[in-house]
């Protein structure tokens, strides 16, 4: 049993462990082929996340859905290539919204060259990613084109916030089921479709990564109150600092329009105020912390995780089923 992948992912089986290495290196040099330019400063700059490292969680996905068809089928690869690019264009790009000064533990793009360079290094990733995917044909260009609407259109949601009227959980939830769902989606899809497997096979790991990469999202968010060092790959409290409102803090205000408890509407005040001063922040983590809406964003991080192995109900019993489930229960795991 070698561990691999994101969370220390277990892989039981060797023929599987060495395709998924295999995978895993060959999506890295084409990372690296593909952020490279003729203008140095351009490959530097493009180059800055791919080397500062991360957990590949999207490339790992498409390696473990191509074994329901095809593993050694050419558009593989690329295609894992494709959505970790895209996922790290997005970084450059959040990054910049919200003026993050390090992503990876190391200097945000932002924080080093500048906001225009930042976003026009993301802009960069964006065009070196559809130069591949232009040769994986017109059906992937398709699923991508759409994955990618999704995916900006949770972006718009976020920025613009729920509508009168709507609950603004299930706001947060729609955001990140495009946010992050869709490209995790689409890695499980692509995997899948590459390989040739079954289209009824390609549908299921296309619900499966929907679900869990929404999981995966709710994780972070415990994580980032939860967390006494740096799990989330960010400082604890990141968000709550920046005013981000991540689940646990809407299940926190919608326990205090509902109940209306003096402590948790105090809670919602001292979260208003400003947390750039440390001993706030200190006491917001220490009191979310311990109370219960901590507790139910992790039941909606295991109802989630749960959806997604349940999606994988229908397929034949493999080590790949077998990882892909695992991968579940790492992110519960994840969020205590």
């Amino acid at each position: 049993m070698t561990v691999v992948g994101p969370f220390g992912l277990s892989v039981r089986d060797q023929a599987l462990e060495a395709d998924v290495q295999a995978g895993l290196v060959a999506v890295e040099e084409g990372l690296l082929e593909a952020t490279k330019s003729e203008v140095p400063f351009i490959t530097e700059a493009a180059q800055h996340l791919v080397r500062a490292g991360g957990k590949r969680f999207r490339p790992l996905l498409v390696m473990l859905s191509a074994q329901f068809g095809d593993p050694y089928a050419p558009g593989i690869v690329p295609s894992a290539v494709v959505v970790e690019l895209t996922h790290l264009a997005t970084l450059y790009h959040d990054d910049v919204m919200d003026e993050a000064a390090v992503r990876r533990g190391v200097p945000s793009a932002n924080t080093r060259w500048g906001n225009s360079v930042a976003v026009l290094t993301g802009d960069f990733l964006f065009a070196r990613a559809s130069q591949i995917l232009a040769d994986l044909g017109p059906e992937a260009v398709r699923v991508q084109a759409l994955a990618f609407e999704r995916l900006v259109t949770g972006q718009i949601l976020e920025t613009a916030g729920p509508q009168d009227g709507r609950d603004p959980v299930d706001h947060y939830l729609d955001v990140l089921g495009g946010k992050t769902g869709s490209l995790v989606a689409v890695s499980c899809r692509f995997g899948a479709m590459m390989s040739g497997a079954d289209e009824t096979v390609v549908d299921v790991l296309t619900q499966y990564g929907e679900r869990l990469g929404v999981a995966f999202q709710l994780a972070d968010d415990v994580l980032d109150i939860a967390s006494d060092s740096d799990e989330s790959g960010k400082t604890p409290g990141t968000d709550l600092r920046e005013g981000i409102p991540t689940l646990p803090v809407l299940r926190l205000r919608e326990r205090a329009a509902r109940l209306g408890l003096a402590e948790d509407i105090a809670l919602c005040e001292l979260l208003d105020s400003d947390l750039s001063d440390d001993a706030r922040h200190a006491e917001a983590l220490r009191l979310l912390r311990a109370h219960p809406a901590l507790e139910q964003a992790r039941r909606d991080t295991v109802r989630y995780a749960k959806e997604a192995r349940a999606a994988l109900a229908p397929l034949r019993e493999c080590d790949a089923k077998a990882a892909l489930v695992e991968l579940c229960d790492a992110v519960v795991h994840r969020a205590g």
